[in-house]
């Protein structure tokens, strides 16, 4: 009897290779899904890896939003679609029925199989028309809520919204535990009608992307040049919109108390100074200017080239539902010192990846800078201890098949798919 030999055996490992492919490529074959938020920025920095996930699982993404420059790296990925749709921030009202009606159309003459909306505006609306034109699975992400940083009839208004989209949908999510529990003692979302994918997270991390080790000393040290910060200085990072919200203002407190003692490390803040949405406030860049040791990077779409030559990051939010980048920091081994609000105490474990401070307290957050800044083998410690939790738990691959078997229960739950 002839032998099959190893060329047989590799040939059939291979067969069954390109079948669990296909398997897999299959889950979502020929389902619809929109994707809709507010603004193309927050779709392009946070949802890009998870969209072509989904594309690889077999469905067309469709992703609404209004227009804007980020889109270009949308347009022409395989099975990716982008409408724009002008959805304003601030509560307009023939604008938003315009952008009502022009959602329920879409809905009803594409045969969106699911419609799932982030962000506040674009959950709302997308409630409202998916409701309507009776797509069978309508879902929206809760990244945060606005209102907790309003008062009076606005904040009893918007907070109404998000009980309405609980409501018109078919499920909701939080991006984090805490937020979740913040929802229903809120009264908000119905605890049976609210869940998290798995630990938390939007779309999770990209652990390859957010590598330290793709960066050698020279690349660092050139961004550091670029910058004017000495090789040999601490860097102190934010990376976010630069608005009240943020915790900017009481950032910019803690780090010139730090500067007064004699501290050499310089700030960099990276993103765009918000006028729109800051809910606190403004900050302008004549705030900044002038302020020694601080460097304005504005928005860029690579910040692991900052997070590279970061020592720490600090995000004083007054509100957050989770904060992805704090975990693109800690897949970087770069701790964190945030405020203790629902969303970051899950993104961050106090005292093991970071240091949490009470929110609005410059006096504690200039401290805790000040104790990583001063404590080498603490600050060293965190980041490895950051770095593998963020592997452990919010690597995207693992996140993204989540979201994926969850539509696949919902679409069949529905009979969608059998």
């Amino acid at each position: 009897m002839k032998s099959l030999g190893v060329g047989h055996d590799q040939k059939v490992e291979f067969t069954m290779r390109q079948r669990f492919k296909s398997r897999m490529s299959s889950v979502l074959s020929g389902v619809r899904i929109a994707r809709v938020s507010t603004v193309p920025f927050f779709v392009v920095s946070q949802l890009k890896n998870q969209f072509q996930y989904l594309v690889s699982n077999g469905a067309e993404v469709i992703v609404v939003t209004s227009r804007g420059p980020e889109l270009v790296l949308l347009e022409g990925l395989c099975r990716i679609t982008c409408k724009p749709i002008y959805i304003p921030r601030h509560i307009t009202l023939w604008k938003d029925l315009l952008a009502l009606l022009k959602l329920f159309l879409f809905f009803k003459r594409n045969k969106v199989d699911i419609a799932h909306s982030t962000t506040p505006k674009a959950g709302l609306l997308t409630a409202l028309a998916a409701f309507i034109a009776r797509v069978p699975v309508r879902l929206h992400t809760f990244t945060g809520q606005p209102w907790v940083c309003m008062h009076g009839a606005k904040r009893w208004i918007v907070r109404a919204c998000d009980k309405l989209i609980g409501v018109l949908c078919t499920r909701c999510y939080a991006d984090s535990n805490s937020q979740r529990e913040f929802l229903i003692s809120q009264g908000v979302v119905a605890a049976d009608k609210l869940a998290v994918l798995g630990p938390g997270s939007l779309s999770g991390v990209d652990v390859q992307r957010f590598d330290r080790n793709r960066f050698s000393f020279d690349q660092c040290k050139s961004t550091r040049a670029a910058l004017g910060i000495p090789v040999d200085s601490p860097i102190v990072l934010f990376v976010g919109r630069i608005t009240i919200d943020k915790g900017v203002r009481e950032l910019l407190c803690a780090f010139e108390i730090l500067k007064k003692s004699s501290s050499d490390a310089h700030l960099v803040l990276v993103g765009r100074f918000d006028f729109e949405s800051g809910v606190a406030g403004v900050i302008r860049p004549s705030d900044v200017q002038g302020l020694s040791d601080i460097h304005v990077v504005g928005h860029t779409e690579v910040p692991e080239i900052y997070l590279s030559i970061a020592d720490i990051l600090c995000l004083p939010s007054y509100r957050e539902g989770f904060g992805t980048v704090v975990i693109e920091a800690a897949a970087m081994g770069v701790p964190t010192v945030g405020t203790n609000i629902y969303g970051l105490s899950d993104a961050i474990e106090d005292g093991v990846t970071g240091l949490l401070v009470p929110p609005r307290d410059v006096g504690q957050l200039a401290n805790a800078l000040s104790v990583l800044l001063n404590d080498e083998k603490l600050r060293f410690g965190m980041g490895e201890a950051a770095k593998r939790r963020a592997s452990e738990l919010f690597d995207s691959r693992k996140i993204n098949q989540q979201l994926v078997d969850e539509y696949s229960r919902l679409l069949q739950e529905t009979s969608v798919i059998h």
